[in-house]
Protein backbone atom coordinates (compact mmCIF):
# COMPACT_ATOMS: atom_id res chain seq x y z
CA UNK A 1 0.00 0.00 0.00
CA UNK A 2 1.30 3.47 -0.88
CA UNK A 3 1.35 5.65 2.23
CA UNK A 4 1.27 9.45 2.44
CA UNK A 5 4.65 10.95 3.29
CA UNK A 6 3.28 12.16 6.63
CA UNK A 7 2.55 8.56 7.69
CA UNK A 8 6.02 7.39 6.72
CA UNK A 9 7.31 10.14 8.98
CA UNK A 10 4.95 9.65 11.90
CA UNK A 11 5.20 5.88 12.22
CA UNK A 12 8.67 5.90 13.84
CA UNK A 13 7.63 8.82 16.04
CA UNK A 14 4.61 6.93 17.39
CA UNK A 15 6.69 3.77 17.79
CA UNK A 16 8.88 5.60 20.32
CA UNK A 17 5.95 6.29 22.68
CA UNK A 18 5.97 3.96 25.69
CA UNK A 19 2.84 1.89 26.38
CA UNK A 20 1.46 2.54 22.90
CA UNK A 21 0.66 -0.47 20.71
CA UNK A 22 1.16 0.31 17.02
CA UNK A 23 0.15 -1.84 14.04
CA UNK A 24 -0.11 -1.38 10.28
CA UNK A 25 -3.07 -2.05 7.97
CA UNK A 26 -5.55 -3.13 10.64
CA UNK A 27 -8.98 -4.00 9.24
CA UNK A 28 -11.42 -1.63 10.93
CA UNK A 29 -14.39 -3.92 10.28
CA UNK A 30 -13.07 -5.92 13.24
CA UNK A 31 -13.69 -2.91 15.48
CA UNK A 32 -17.15 -1.85 14.29
CA UNK A 33 -20.60 -3.12 15.21
CA UNK A 34 -21.60 -3.10 11.53
CA UNK A 35 -18.66 -5.36 10.65
CA UNK A 36 -17.86 -3.01 7.78
CA UNK A 37 -14.78 -1.01 6.87
CA UNK A 38 -11.38 -1.24 5.23
CA UNK A 39 -7.91 -0.94 6.78
CA UNK A 40 -6.37 1.89 8.76
CA UNK A 41 -2.86 2.73 7.64
CA UNK A 42 -1.77 2.83 11.28
CA UNK A 43 -3.68 1.63 14.32
CA UNK A 44 -2.54 2.72 17.78
CA UNK A 45 -4.10 1.92 21.15
CA UNK A 46 -3.27 2.34 24.80
CA UNK A 47 -4.84 2.37 28.26
CA UNK A 48 -2.29 4.96 29.41
CA UNK A 49 -3.72 8.52 29.27
CA UNK A 50 -0.24 10.04 29.03
CA UNK A 51 0.72 7.81 26.12
CA UNK A 52 -2.58 8.57 24.43
CA UNK A 53 -2.12 12.33 24.84
CA UNK A 54 1.42 12.08 23.49
CA UNK A 55 0.19 10.14 20.45
CA UNK A 56 -2.37 12.85 19.69
CA UNK A 57 0.23 15.61 20.15
CA UNK A 58 2.56 13.77 17.78
CA UNK A 59 -0.11 13.42 15.09
CA UNK A 60 -0.98 17.09 15.34
CA UNK A 61 2.62 18.27 15.37
CA UNK A 62 3.32 16.37 12.16
CA UNK A 63 -0.05 17.22 10.56
CA UNK A 64 -0.85 13.52 10.20
CA UNK A 65 -4.54 12.68 9.73
CA UNK A 66 -5.96 10.81 12.71
CA UNK A 67 -9.29 9.58 14.08
CA UNK A 68 -10.27 8.67 17.64
CA UNK A 69 -12.21 5.40 17.64
CA UNK A 70 -14.25 4.17 20.59
CA UNK A 71 -16.10 0.87 20.59
CA UNK A 72 -17.13 1.33 16.96
CA UNK A 73 -20.83 0.99 17.70
CA UNK A 74 -21.98 4.22 16.12
CA UNK A 75 -19.63 4.55 13.16
CA UNK A 76 -19.60 3.65 9.48
CA UNK A 77 -16.10 3.12 8.12
CA UNK A 78 -15.41 3.56 4.41
CA UNK A 79 -14.75 0.43 2.37
CA UNK A 80 -11.41 2.01 1.50
CA UNK A 81 -10.55 2.30 5.18
CA UNK A 82 -8.82 5.28 6.72
CA UNK A 83 -5.75 6.94 5.26
CA UNK A 84 -4.17 7.98 8.51
CA UNK A 85 -3.79 6.97 12.15
CA UNK A 86 -6.67 5.47 14.11
CA UNK A 87 -6.23 5.94 17.87
CA UNK A 88 -8.08 4.04 20.62
CA UNK A 89 -8.05 4.80 24.34
CA UNK A 90 -8.77 1.51 26.08
CA UNK A 91 -8.70 2.30 29.85
CA UNK A 92 -11.75 0.61 31.42
CA UNK A 93 -11.60 1.26 35.19
CA UNK A 94 -14.89 1.85 37.05
CA UNK A 95 -14.94 2.80 40.75
CA UNK A 96 -18.11 3.16 42.85
CA UNK A 97 -17.89 5.19 46.05
CA UNK A 98 -21.57 5.80 46.83
CA UNK A 99 -23.14 8.04 45.73
CA UNK A 100 -20.33 8.92 43.32
CA UNK A 101 -18.87 6.86 40.48
CA UNK A 102 -15.73 7.37 38.39
CA UNK A 103 -15.31 5.72 35.01
CA UNK A 104 -12.62 5.67 32.36
CA UNK A 105 -13.83 6.62 28.89
CA UNK A 106 -12.88 3.24 27.44
CA UNK A 107 -15.18 1.26 29.73
CA UNK A 108 -18.24 -0.25 28.02
CA UNK A 109 -21.38 1.67 28.96
CA UNK A 110 -23.04 -1.66 29.79
CA UNK A 111 -20.31 -2.35 32.36
CA UNK A 112 -20.93 1.02 33.99
CA UNK A 113 -24.68 0.40 34.15
CA UNK A 114 -24.14 -3.01 35.72
CA UNK A 115 -21.60 -1.68 38.22
CA UNK A 116 -23.98 1.03 39.43
CA UNK A 117 -26.95 -1.33 39.63
CA UNK A 118 -24.88 -3.85 41.60
CA UNK A 119 -23.83 -1.04 43.94
CA UNK A 120 -27.47 -0.03 44.51
CA UNK A 121 -27.04 3.32 42.78
CA UNK A 122 -29.88 4.80 40.75
CA UNK A 123 -29.61 7.08 37.75
CA UNK A 124 -28.35 5.32 34.64
CA UNK A 125 -30.16 1.96 34.75
CA UNK A 126 -32.34 3.06 31.81
CA UNK A 127 -29.19 3.11 29.65
CA UNK A 128 -28.95 -0.67 29.93
CA UNK A 129 -27.86 -2.41 26.72
CA UNK A 130 -27.00 0.79 24.86
CA UNK A 131 -23.86 -0.25 22.98
CA UNK A 132 -20.62 1.66 23.05
CA UNK A 133 -18.12 3.09 25.50
CA UNK A 134 -18.67 5.53 28.36
CA UNK A 135 -16.69 8.17 26.50
CA UNK A 136 -18.95 7.81 23.46
CA UNK A 137 -22.02 7.99 25.70
CA UNK A 138 -20.85 11.32 27.13
CA UNK A 139 -19.81 12.59 23.69
CA UNK A 140 -23.26 11.89 22.22
CA UNK A 141 -25.27 12.32 25.44
CA UNK A 142 -26.66 8.79 25.21
CA UNK A 143 -30.16 8.31 26.56
CA UNK A 144 -33.23 6.11 26.62
CA UNK A 145 -36.63 5.91 28.28
CA UNK A 146 -36.79 9.59 29.11
CA UNK A 147 -33.34 9.85 30.67
CA UNK A 148 -29.84 10.63 29.43
CA UNK A 149 -26.36 10.45 30.89
CA UNK A 150 -26.16 14.24 31.21
CA UNK A 151 -28.48 14.08 34.24
CA UNK A 152 -25.79 12.30 36.24
CA UNK A 153 -22.48 13.67 34.97
CA UNK A 154 -20.62 15.80 37.55
CA UNK A 155 -17.35 16.34 35.69
CA UNK A 156 -15.47 15.19 32.61
CA UNK A 157 -11.70 14.99 32.25
CA UNK A 158 -10.42 15.38 28.70
CA UNK A 159 -7.40 16.16 26.58
CA UNK A 160 -7.78 19.34 24.53
CA UNK A 161 -4.77 18.74 22.32
CA UNK A 162 -2.31 20.50 24.59
CA UNK A 163 -3.18 19.60 28.16
CA UNK A 164 -5.59 17.58 30.29
CA UNK A 165 -8.53 19.64 31.55
CA UNK A 166 -11.67 19.09 33.60
CA UNK A 167 -15.09 20.71 33.22
CA UNK A 168 -18.34 20.39 35.15
CA UNK A 169 -21.77 19.39 33.90
CA UNK A 170 -22.67 22.90 32.82
CA UNK A 171 -19.42 23.21 30.91
CA UNK A 172 -20.32 20.11 28.89
CA UNK A 173 -23.16 22.03 27.17
CA UNK A 174 -25.25 18.90 26.87
CA UNK A 175 -28.14 18.81 24.44
CA UNK A 176 -30.22 16.10 22.80
CA UNK A 177 -27.66 13.58 21.51
CA UNK A 178 -24.93 16.15 21.73
CA UNK A 179 -22.38 17.92 23.90
CA UNK A 180 -19.52 20.39 23.72
CA UNK A 181 -17.27 17.46 22.79
CA UNK A 182 -19.25 16.88 19.63
CA UNK A 183 -18.65 20.50 18.69
CA UNK A 184 -14.95 20.32 19.55
CA UNK A 185 -13.92 17.06 17.94
CA UNK A 186 -10.29 17.57 18.95
CA UNK A 187 -11.29 17.27 22.62
CA UNK A 188 -10.84 13.69 23.76
CA UNK A 189 -12.70 12.36 26.78
CA UNK A 190 -10.52 10.40 29.21
CA UNK A 191 -12.60 9.98 32.37
CA UNK A 192 -15.83 11.16 33.98
CA UNK A 193 -17.51 11.37 37.36
CA UNK A 194 -21.20 10.72 38.02
CA UNK A 195 -23.42 11.55 40.99
CA UNK A 196 -26.12 8.93 41.56
CA UNK A 197 -28.45 8.15 44.45
CA UNK A 198 -28.91 5.14 46.68
CA UNK A 199 -31.83 2.87 45.78
CA UNK A 200 -33.07 -0.68 46.14
CA UNK A 201 -30.66 -2.95 44.29
CA UNK A 202 -33.30 -5.53 43.38
CA UNK A 203 -35.62 -2.88 41.98
CA UNK A 204 -32.82 -1.41 39.88
CA UNK A 205 -31.83 -4.83 38.56
CA UNK A 206 -35.42 -5.61 37.64
CA UNK A 207 -35.74 -2.34 35.72
CA UNK A 208 -32.40 -2.80 33.94
CA UNK A 209 -33.28 -6.40 33.02
CA UNK A 210 -36.66 -5.32 31.64
CA UNK A 211 -34.99 -2.74 29.43
CA UNK A 212 -32.31 -5.24 28.38
CA UNK A 213 -34.99 -7.69 27.27
CA UNK A 214 -36.81 -5.02 25.25
CA UNK A 215 -33.62 -3.80 23.57
CA UNK A 216 -32.42 -7.31 22.82
CA UNK A 217 -35.68 -8.01 21.02
CA UNK A 218 -35.26 -4.89 18.89
CA UNK A 219 -31.49 -4.95 18.54
CA UNK A 220 -30.11 -8.45 19.19
CA UNK A 221 -26.49 -8.25 20.44
CA UNK A 222 -25.37 -10.41 17.51
CA UNK A 223 -27.03 -8.14 14.93
CA UNK A 224 -24.48 -6.12 12.97
CA UNK A 225 -26.07 -2.71 13.42
CA UNK A 226 -25.68 0.58 15.26
CA UNK A 227 -29.10 0.57 16.87
CA UNK A 228 -31.19 3.43 15.56
CA UNK A 229 -29.59 5.19 12.59
CA UNK A 230 -31.46 8.52 12.75
CA UNK A 231 -32.04 10.91 15.64
CA UNK A 232 -35.54 11.47 16.92
CA UNK A 233 -37.12 14.86 16.25
CA UNK A 234 -38.66 17.60 18.35
CA UNK A 235 -42.17 18.13 17.06
CA UNK A 236 -41.86 21.90 17.58
CA UNK A 237 -39.03 21.96 15.02
CA UNK A 238 -40.96 20.17 12.28
CA UNK A 239 -42.66 21.94 9.36
CA UNK A 240 -46.27 22.65 10.29
CA UNK A 241 -47.71 20.29 7.69
CA UNK A 242 -45.48 17.42 8.84
CA UNK A 243 -46.26 18.00 12.51
CA UNK A 244 -50.00 18.01 11.76
CA UNK A 245 -49.77 14.47 10.37
CA UNK A 246 -48.25 13.03 13.55
CA UNK A 247 -50.80 11.24 15.78
CA UNK A 248 -50.72 12.16 19.46
CA UNK A 249 -49.72 8.62 20.43
CA UNK A 250 -46.47 9.04 18.46
CA UNK A 251 -45.33 12.05 20.52
CA UNK A 252 -43.35 11.42 23.70
CA UNK A 253 -41.82 14.20 25.76
CA UNK A 254 -42.12 16.55 22.81
CA UNK A 255 -40.26 14.23 20.43
CA UNK A 256 -41.31 12.05 17.51
CA UNK A 257 -39.35 8.93 16.64
CA UNK A 258 -37.73 9.10 13.22
CA UNK A 259 -39.08 5.58 12.74
CA UNK A 260 -42.59 7.03 12.45
CA UNK A 261 -41.71 9.06 9.36
CA UNK A 262 -39.49 6.33 7.93
CA UNK A 263 -42.38 3.91 8.21
CA UNK A 264 -44.59 6.27 6.22
CA UNK A 265 -42.12 6.35 3.32
CA UNK A 266 -41.82 2.57 3.09
CA UNK A 267 -38.51 2.00 4.84
CA UNK A 268 -39.29 -1.34 6.46
CA UNK A 269 -37.81 -4.28 4.59
CA UNK A 270 -35.81 -2.20 2.10
CA UNK A 271 -32.51 -3.67 0.97
CA UNK A 272 -29.36 -2.53 -0.79
CA UNK A 273 -26.95 -5.37 -1.49
CA UNK A 274 -26.06 -6.97 1.84
CA UNK A 275 -27.63 -4.12 3.84
CA UNK A 276 -31.25 -4.32 4.98
CA UNK A 277 -33.81 -2.46 7.08
CA UNK A 278 -35.67 -4.56 9.65
CA UNK A 279 -39.24 -5.40 8.71
CA UNK A 280 -40.31 -4.61 12.28
CA UNK A 281 -38.42 -1.34 12.89
CA UNK A 282 -38.03 1.34 10.21
CA UNK A 283 -35.01 2.97 11.94
CA UNK A 284 -32.97 -0.23 12.22
CA UNK A 285 -30.48 -0.82 9.40
CA UNK A 286 -28.19 -3.82 9.61
CA UNK A 287 -25.57 -5.80 7.74
CA UNK A 288 -27.05 -9.14 6.67
CA UNK A 289 -23.61 -10.37 5.68
CA UNK A 290 -21.24 -9.14 3.01
CA UNK A 291 -22.68 -5.63 3.13
CA UNK A 292 -20.48 -2.67 2.23
CA UNK A 293 -20.19 0.86 3.52
CA UNK A 294 -21.14 2.16 0.07
CA UNK A 295 -24.38 0.16 0.16
CA UNK A 296 -25.12 1.35 3.68
CA UNK A 297 -24.51 5.00 2.81
CA UNK A 298 -26.60 4.65 -0.35
CA UNK A 299 -29.56 3.27 1.61
CA UNK A 300 -29.27 6.02 4.24
CA UNK A 301 -29.19 8.69 1.52
CA UNK A 302 -32.28 7.16 -0.12
CA UNK A 303 -34.20 7.33 3.17
CA UNK A 304 -33.19 10.95 3.71
CA UNK A 305 -34.32 11.82 0.20
CA UNK A 306 -37.71 10.17 0.71
CA UNK A 307 -38.28 12.14 3.92
CA UNK A 308 -37.33 15.42 2.24
CA UNK A 309 -39.54 14.72 -0.77
CA UNK A 310 -42.59 13.87 1.31
CA UNK A 311 -42.24 16.00 4.43
CA UNK A 312 -39.83 18.81 3.56
CA UNK A 313 -37.29 18.27 6.34
CA UNK A 314 -34.06 16.32 6.78
CA UNK A 315 -33.51 13.51 9.26
CA UNK A 316 -30.06 13.50 10.83
CA UNK A 317 -27.90 10.44 11.40
CA UNK A 318 -26.68 9.45 14.84
CA UNK A 319 -23.80 7.56 13.22
CA UNK A 320 -20.44 9.10 12.32
CA UNK A 321 -18.64 8.46 9.02
CA UNK A 322 -14.95 7.56 8.92
CA UNK A 323 -12.87 7.85 5.76
CA UNK A 324 -13.93 8.93 2.29
CA UNK A 325 -17.34 8.23 0.78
Amino acid sequence: MNRPVTLNTIEPSLARIENLSLRRDVELREFTRFGIGGPADLFAETADPEAFAEAVRTCRAQAAPYYILGDGTNVIVSDAGYRGVVLRFTAKSIKCDSPRVKSDAGAPLESLVNATVDAGLKGIETLARIPGSVGAAVYGNAGAYGHSIQERIEWVRFFDGEKVREIDNEGCSFEYRGSIFKKNKNWIILRCGLLLEAADREGLRKRADEITTIRDEKFPPTMRCAGSIFKNLYIKDLPQAAAAEVPERAVREGKVASAYFLDQVGAKGMKRGGIAIADYHANLIYNQGGGTAAELRSLIDELKKRIVDRYGFTVEEEVQYIGEF
